[in-house]
């Protein structure tokens, strides 16, 4: 792809547009499958949250609970329920969710195709991994597909939000190339969280 800063909004629109448009984003990618180092299969699906039925929204939710909620209530905003059940219940939500052996549910990522400050981005929103299912590789590999999904449509670069004393989650996106973003808060502006970002080009 030739310089991208040559590309008009318009341009970066269509490409957006595009993505939006497909029902399933990642079908051409291999993403319906995993298999971690132990041996441990995991099935994935990809939906929009209009194809997502009540119980699995509520799974999202409660997860998201169980491993932020923490770090949220130890920040000035505190954990806030209905604004968390609000914003996975958006009507452009995507959701990329694994499934154990058993067929149980145990990890998710919820994500949108968007305009970020002029770029065609991937904005992920969330990623959650069940504790006992963290460190099998099953994140990477769905932060891996999510990356392929934003080539496959010709995006600029993959986005996220990082609570600044999550730890584990900052190691964990920096490991796989991520750094803080121009758009993100300065330190004067004494913000809870970062912005991180990875450039899909070259």
């Amino acid at each position: 792809m030739a310089n991208r800063d040559e590309l008009s909004a318009a341009a970066k629109h269509k490409f957006v547009e595009a993505a939006v448009r497909a029902k399933i984003p990642l079908e051409s990618l291999p993403y319906e499958s995993y298999k971690s180092s132990s041996g441990e299969e995991f099935k994935l699906y990809c939906r929009a949250k209009s194809d997502m039925d009540a119980k699995a929204l509520k799974w999202t939710f409660k997860l998201a609970e169980q491993n932020v909620g923490p770090f949220y209530k130890q920040l000035k905003m505190g954990w806030q329920p209905k604004i968390k059940q609000s914003e996975l219940n958006k009507n452009w939500a995507r959701f990329l969710v694994a499934h154990n052996q058993q067929n149980q549910p145990v990890a998710y990522t919820m994500f949108r195709f968007d305009m970020d400050d002029g770029d065609c981005v991937l904005y992920c929103y969330e990623i959650q991994i069940a504790p006992e299912y963290q460190r099998k590789g099953l994140g990477k590999f769905m932060m891996q597909m999510l990356e392929a999904c934003a080539r496959l449509w010709k995006l600029e670069k993959v986005m996220l939000t990082v609570l600044n004393n999550n730890d584990n989650s900052l190691t964990f996106f920096k490991a796989l190339g991520y750094a803080k973003d121009e758009t993100s808060p300065d330190v004067l502006e004494e913000a809870d969280y970062q912005i991180l970002s990875k450039s899909m080009l070259g």
